[in-house]
């Protein structure tokens, strides 16, 4: 009887005690591994930890035989993320130029020279990273010794300057499955080339990215969901999805030659529309009705 009432004396002694310190941390808090710069847990910053689009997989392309294309069509485009549907693409959190220029730079994807836009030519990490980057010196005054130095200071681009992406695809009818179908061959950010007083002079693509290669890197990267943040996509998904706005600069042609070089303005535009319609028009009429 002694035997038991001590263990209960001392069941109620570990209680009183441990009860303030499981009030410290209640149950509805949840805490997630922190990185390696800080040695500290923190909180989640979200309901629960969410893991649909790091445990998601990449389904492969159908297979297509060479002789079920029936028709087949380059297309060159270009997406301006200034338009209200492509403002993910400039989303401050992490843009997708941001997301492509990392990817590159850590040879997660490979990024090709512009000199064609055939992907014939390798660019190391490296010169990536120069690309869009500016070197200045600056005169700073060290308050110590009373002595000016000079000191080299390295401008990355900033990711706002890059306003559009060219996209190369290829439209394809296919026989077997009686579909027209699009597949998205690479993605060039567009850059500003300004002169010395920061008036624009033209743009230039910086590096070509073969799109099938980078699939597995897009579909790990979150996109904004303009609707639901509860239901995410990938840039994997937008791309795949086109839930995109753009307008056609080329089409493939015996000269070989963009829109702007023989149209401007709203003839341009126009062009742009009319090219688009052709393709559409094209599978309508291959069907009776």
């Amino acid at each position: 009887m002694k035997i038991a009432l001590k263990l209960l004396g001392l069941g109620l002694l570990f209680f009183f005690y441990a009860a303030p310190v499981w009030a410290q941390v209640p149950d509805n808090i949840m805490m997630i591994e922190s990185d390696e710069k800080t040695n500290e847990d923190r909180p989640l910053d979200d309901i629960v930890e969410k893991r649909t689009i790091v445990e998601k997989r990449v389904l492969p392309y159908d297979h297509i035989r060479e002789a079920d294309i029936f028709w087949e069509k380059r297309v060159w485009r270009v997406i301006d993320v200034r338009e209200k549907m492509n403002l993910p693409f400039a989303y401050p959190e992490r843009p997708f130029f941001t997301i492509l220029m990392e990817a590159a730079e850590a040879g997660e994807i490979q990024a090709y020279s512009t000199e064609d836009d055939k992907f014939s030519a390798k660019l190391t990490g490296d010169e990536v990273a120069s690309m869009g980057a500016t070197i200045d010196t600056v005169v700073v005054f060290d308050p110590e010794t009373y002595e000016e130095q000079i000191q080299i200071v390295r401008n990355d681009i900033n990711p706002e300057d890059v306003k559009r992406f060219r996209l190369k695809e290829v439209w394809f009818f296919d026989e077997e499955t009686s579909t027209l179908q699009v597949r998205i061959l690479g993605i060039a950010p567009l850059l500003d080339v300004r002169d010395d007083n920061g008036n624009f002079k033209f743009e230039k693509p910086m590096f070509w990215v073969y799109y099938p290669e980078a699939r597995k890197m897009l579909a790990r990267e979150k996109v904004f969901n303009l609707g639901n943040d509860a239901s995410p996509i990938t840039w994997e998904d937008l791309l795949e999805m086109r839930y995109f706005s753009s307008y056609i600069t080329k089409v493939s042609n015996v000269h070989d030659r963009r829109l702007q070089q023989y149209l401007s303005g709203v003839d341009l535009l126009m062009e742009s529309d009319k090219l688009r319609q052709e393709i559409f028009n094209f599978e309508h009429d291959l069907w009776s009705y």
